[in-house]
């Protein structure tokens, strides 16, 4: 069983409320942690604040330097690491590992970009009352920020709020998803190995009420969220005179033309709409697919996810874990139960046992069923046949939400329009909207947030420009 006590300002920390962590495949107690109350919040406010007059001095090579020795305890430690990620997300243990491998790049370029927050030269004679003059633009780390992180990347989501925090000198109060703290708390470790100034990091889980004690602080400068739009929300209007990044997911979409390599777009669908059980916010869920080769798609992937694997997730074999909680699996099954009712036509799966929902594709499903035009974050795809790529297009942006989507086809003329029209933060080509590579900017527009991550860019929402302006005589 794994045990964990609190980090804050450099040490760990046990109280009196404990949280045990249980096992989403059998709910088995797995481990345990201990939340903070309003006493530690507050410490942990004073010591973040107090590692701020330290962090925003250190040099670049030290804080790349560090950053560096963090990927070395991860890479260290990685079966470690995944073996707890299995644990207490339920997510199968390759999956697991690949995190870890992500946590890693992350942390990589965190250290490499920490050397290239750079500045720029202005002219800024551009009239004669201003002739003599110039200006310099520098970047400056902002202060203490709150990281508030979900259940289904528990490593690699907190490090895309840690390291590009630590790399551009801030220090951070992180809130780990209260299913999945453990794997929060053993990356703290190799921050202190790492020898970061106190209080640079302080890892704490707690209570949703307790957190707005953070969220309405004054001396915490952002908020970094990622987790659903009524909380993201929410929290933005508690902090509305901080700088907020929200990452708060979707209902993905892919559009799969007649000039497809059918083949690889099943294959990739298949991966894109199962992997961690669809508990992921680019997920794939609706699939559009041109009326000529609709059949023929239909076939090619049912076949290929009724090979999928379901079950314990320690198992390398299983491809599909469970969901992190019964009251999720319920919530799924209801949502599937009305569609039926409605007329809609499971083509493949539909069953649980256990928390362990059978990947499942639904046909002739109403797009404003729930299953179809909320985020489902379940193993379950809604399939759809088009006539023409621009209806496809407005198929997928009739949504509330708009985070990535997928788009397979050779020709150039629609890669462009989708570019151009399709109302998400990422366009993927021949590949769905699952596709992730860590330094790249992620994001979305309406429902799906503001802000971007993906460590240069969160370095910018994390910095601060200010301008000096000199005058030569």
């Amino acid at each position: 069983m794994y045990e964990f006590p609190l980090y804050f300002n450099g040490e760990w920390l046990q109280t009196t409320d404990v949280l045990k962590i249980q096992s989403p495949f059998d709910r088995k107690v797995i481990g345990k942690t201990y939340r903070a109350g309003r006493k530690e919040i507050l410490k942990s406010i004073d010591a973040s604040c107090r590692a701020f007059e330290s962090t925003r001095k250190m040099a670049v090579y030290e804080r790349s330097e560090k950053l560096l020795q963090v990927v070395y305890g991860i890479r260290e430690h990685q079966e470690e690491f995944a073996r707890i990620l299995c644990a207490e997300a339920g997510k199968p243990i390759t999956s697991a590992r690949q995190e870890v491998s992500r946590a890693i790049l992350t942390f990589t370029d965190a250290s490499e970009e920490a050397k290239r927050i750079g500045g720029e030269y202005m002219p800024l004679d551009y009239e004669p009352g201003s002739k003599g003059r110039w200006g310099l633009v520098r970047h400056f780390p902002i202060g203490p920020i709150l990281g508030i992180s979900p259940f289904n990347f528990p490593l690699n989501l907190i490090a895309h709020k840690i390291a590009p925090a630590l790399a551009s000198g801030n220090t951070m109060i992180l809130k780990p998803a209260s299913q999945t703290p453990l794997t929060a708390l053993r990356l703290a470790k190799e921050v202190e190995k790492a020898g970061w100034p106190k209080g640079t990091l302080n890892v704490l889980p707690m209570d949703s009420a307790n957190a707005g004690i953070l969220v309405e602080s004054d001396r915490i400068k952002m908020l970094t969220f990622t987790g659903s739009p009524a909380v993201g929300w929410s929290l933005k209007k508690q902090a509305w005179k901080k700088r907020v990044t929200l990452e708060l997911g979707g209902n993905a979409g892919v559009i799969i033309h007649d000039d497809a390599d059918i083949d690889l777009a099943a294959a990739r669908c298949a991966y894109g709409g199962y992997v961690l059980a669809g508990q992921n916010c680019i997920s794939v869920q609706r699939i559009y697919v041109h009326d000529q080769i609709y059949d023929r798609f239909l076939k090619v992937f049912t076949d290929k996810v009724k090979k999928l694997k379901s079950g314990n997730p320690a198992d390398d074999q299983t491809d599909v874990g469970p969901l992190i909680h019964p009251d999720e699996v319920k919530r799924v099954m209801e949502w599937i139960g009305e569609a039926v009712d409605q007329g809609a036509v499971i083509h493949a799966g539909g069953k649980a046992a256990g928390n362990v929902i059978e990947p499942t594709i639904v046909v002739n499903a109403d797009p404003k069923m729930k299953i179809s035009c909320q985020e489902v974050f379940a193993p379950l795809v809604v399939i759809y046949s088009y006539k023409e790529f621009e209806t496809a297009i407005e198929q997928v942006n009739d949504s509330e939400f708009g985070l990535q989507a997928g788009v397979f086809t050779s020709d150039a003329g629609r890669i462009f329009r989708a570019y151009e029209k399709l109302e998400v933060g990422g366009v993927i080509i021949d590949d769905v909207p699952t596709y992730r590579i860590d330094p790249m900017p992620y994001g979305g527009v309406k429902e799906s947030g503001t802000g971007r991550e993906g460590v240069r860019f969160a370095i910018t929402e994390m910095t601060e420009p200010k301008l000096l302006v000199m005058t030569q005589r």
